[in-house]
């Protein structure tokens, strides 16, 4: 395990991995950025984590405009007050269109927006970068986090 300077645990990137597909099964919320001129553009949108990519459904518009072929990034966190903990996961990689057809027939692996309009377009990020953080919560960091213990329990 490598900590930073600031006390993050530094994640090897199958844990991150595995913190994506579990945020993904828990319905959490992500973050897509892609480069818009001289200003990033950063979407919140429900994802899924499947055959080792994040796939996220998008409507017309700016984003459906930038993000196809181009690197953008993934980004989901998780902050967990009952046990001291936070942890983060970037993923960096290409994003492509893919056909509704071809993300598979396996139940749950279509992304399911909570917006009352989802669009039909289907990005897939592929994972050419991943990494991420994990840290220990101070107790006035997150209102009603209890002080964690030495041990960093598993998330």
């Amino acid at each position: 395990m490598w900590i930073d300077q600031r006390g993050s645990e530094i994640l090897q990137a199958p844990e991150c991995l595995r913190l994506l597909a579990l945020a993904a099964k828990d319905d959490h919320i992500g973050r897509l950025a892609v480069a818009d001129g001289q200003a990033p553009l950063v979407v919140p949108l429900n994802f899924k984590y499947h055959d080792d990519g994040v796939l996220v459904r998008i409507g017309p518009g700016r984003l459906s405009d930038l993000a196809p072929g181009s690197l953008v990034a993934f980004e989901v966190d998780r902050v967990e007050p009952d046990v001291g903990l936070a942890w983060s996961v970037l993923v960096r990689g290409l994003a492509s269109v893919v056909a509704p057809n071809d993300v598979g027939p396996e139940a749950g692996a279509m992304p399911q927006p909570w917006v009352p309009e989802p669009g039909e377009e289907v990005l897939v990020i592929r994972p050419d970068v991943v990494t991420g953080r994990r840290f220990r919560l101070v107790a006035r960091d997150v209102p009603g986090a209890k002080a964690a213990s030495s041990a960093a329990p598993p998330v």
